[in-house]
């Protein structure tokens, strides 16, 4: 038995999706379970489609760049703290620079970015961040009003991003 460069191991390395839907946040924590939330919905909407993988945690962890390198796009899904209650947004993420420090625990979509080309050698061909504004953070369960109502605007631009990147060639 031998063992495989990584040279050879990324050769053999395949795609596991053509579309990775990574989402995070704490359903315990009011808004932060938008993330959640949208992971749910995909994962009942492409449940019988193998091109279109859903992988939902409390944060984005150095575990998940190994996904993210099999992966032909990759769409981040989380609340956000910087921007109006209920704003969707989405936006092309690039990896970190290579002055980025890299935690062990909680990572950034860069960050994750990152350390999949660093660890694996791969990027995914295309790399988006969805977010929802977070008006509250308060432990309980639930949404407030402004991120309840902007769920199904969250849902559609999900919607259009995953079929964007299984349409690409």
């Amino acid at each position: 038995m031998s063992i495989k460069s990584f040279a050879e191991y990324d050769d053999c390395m395949t795609f596991t999706a053509r579309c990775l839907i990574l989402a995070c946040g704490n359903t315990l924590r009011e808004d932060d379970g938008v993330g959640p939330s949208l992971a749910q919905w995909a994962e009942e909407k492409w449940r019988d489609d193998a091109r279109v993988r859903v992988l939902c945690d409390h944060q984005w962890t150095p575990e998940v760049a190994e996904d993210v390198a099999q992966a032909e796009s990759v769409i981040f899904v989380d609340c956000a703290t910087d921007c109006e209650t209920g704003l969707v947004r989405t936006m092309a993420i690039e990896p970190a620079g290579d002055n980025t420090r890299v935690g062990t625990h909680h990572l950034d979509p860069g960050q994750v970015l990152a350390l999949s080309k660093q660890l694996y050698g791969r990027l995914p061909r295309s790399s988006l961040l969805l977010t929802v504004g977070a008006g509250s953070l308060e432990l309980r369960e639930g949404f407030s009003e402004s991120v309840k109502a902007a769920l199904p605007e969250a849902s559609k631009a999900l919607e259009e991003a995953v079929q964007r990147f299984l349409t690409d060639e």
